[in-house]
Formats: structure tokens, C-alpha cells, sequence
């Protein structure tokens, strides 16, 4: 009997996939549990209209994330960082200071889970943060850190 997976089921397949299982195995198994659906006109029909959904759901955040990685290049965040005699940082820029300061001051709001370089930043000067906003789109986000004496 083919069927298609509401849930991926160990050993017969994944989400979605249109697989044949025995009549028992179906019946008796899958069925009750909810974990699959018989193969109908209608059941396809649903799974197509679902899968296009989800494409177009994909589309839609690979978009939005190309548009936060363009306008990431115009922003240079700066930090005003207190520092010792001989340039010396007390302390570091975290990952989480970044991304409040970006979210307060450009409305921009991005997982710092998401940053490829974690730091600290614990240098006076420019510094360049690659963050991945989708799969596949890598945006960069630059921080300055100027000193202020104590």
C-alpha cells in the first residue's frame, strides 16, 4: 500500500515521502498513530499544494534575509570603549552588546547564535562580523571601537 508520511518514521522514511509499506503495517500502525495517509487524488493534491507552500515560504526569508545583508553594508556600528594607558581595552564588545546596539539604534534584530565570529572584540579599530542571516547568505556587520582614556 503507498502512503504518505505525516512524520518521519524510523526505518520506512521522512515527512512527506510517498512510500510503500505493507497493508498491516499501514492499517495497523501508521493509521492509528497518525503517523501516515493512504495515497488518494486528494491526499497528493494536499502534499503538492504544502510542498509549494513551503517553497514559497523559503523564497519569501531568503529574500528578507538578501535585503537585511544589504543594508547591513551601509552600517558601522561604533563603541565607545574605555581603555588604559597604553591603548588596552578594559574588558571586550560582546556578541550581545552588538546585536542590542543594532536592534536599538537600526531597528535590526538578528540571533547572535547567528554570528560566524563570536569574538571578543577586544581591539581598538575596525573590526568585520560575517553573520549567516539564511542559508547561503552571509551578511557583514562592521563595529568600530574607539578609546576613550580613563
Amino acid at each position: 500500500m503507498k502512503v504518505i508520511l505525516l512524520t518521519d518514521v524510523k526505518k520506512v522514511g521522512k515527512k512527506d515521502q510517498v512510500v510503500e509499506v505493507s497493508d498491516g503495517y499501514a492499517v495497523n500502525y501508521l493509521f492509528p498513530r497518525k503517523l501516515a495517509v493512504q495515497v488518494s487524488k486528494k491526499s497528493v493534491e494536499v502534499l503538492e499544494s504544502q510542498q509549494q507552500e513551503k517553497r514559497d515560504n523559503e523564497a519569501k526569508l531568503k529574500r528578507e534575509a538578501q535585503e537585511i545583508a544589504k543594508a547591513l553594508e551601509d552600517i558601522i556600528l561604533e563603541f565607545q570603549v574605555k581603555t588604559g594607558r597604553e591603548g588596552k581595552l578594559f574588558g571586550a564588545v560582546s556578541s550581545k552588546s552588538i546585536m542590542e546596539e543594532l536592534k536599538k539604534v537600526h531597528n535590526i534584530d538578528i540571533d547572535r547564535r547567528k554570528l560566524l565570529d563570536k569574538g571578543p572584540f577586544d581591539l581598538l579599530g575596525y573590526h568585520e562580523l560575517k553573520v549567516e542571516l539564511y542559508k547561503g547568505v552571509i551578511g557583514k556587520i562592521r563595529i568600530q571601537l574607539i578609546g576613550e582614556d580613563k
